[in-house]
């Protein structure tokens, strides 16, 4: 049972006000959602045998070690902040990865790999 208290503002906004612990439990729920999300379509994918071909120029890139985050995103033609705005995410956190300044969760890794139509696995280096 969630406790929660509701306020009105004085602009008419209604909000909810609940304990941090709650609202911790209900981030980690939606998490866990995005995991569920992201694995149904990678079993989903897998199941119905979609293969790409890839140009040998994005293998190439793949092999020598470059993100392969970009090098998908730069193939499907799309700017940094298009492939954030598709993923939900925000475009300095999408270039923090590109780089490696940052590893991605899975939900995240899981919003990125929908965007570009791939599986989770093609975006780990």
């Amino acid at each position: 049972m969630i406790r929660a208290t509701s306020i009105t503002t004085p602009a008419g906004e209604e909000l909810v006000l609940l304990p941090k612990a709650e609202y911790e439990r209900l981030t980690e729920a939606s998490d866990q959602l995005a995991d569920i999300a992201a694995y149904d379509e990678v079993k989903r994918r897998l199941a119905s045998d979609e293969e790409e071909m890839l140009p040998a120029a994005m293998v190439d890139r793949l092999l020598a070690g470059e993100s392969a985050l970009r090098v998908w995103r730069e193939h499907r033609g799309l700017s940094a902040s298009e492939l954030a705005e598709r993923a939900g995410l925000s475009q300095a956190y999408v270039s923090q990865l590109e780089t490696g300044k940052r590893d991605g969760s899975v939900a995240a890794m899981g919003s990125l790999a929908q965007a570009l139509g791939v599986m989770i696995d093609d975006l780990t280096d």
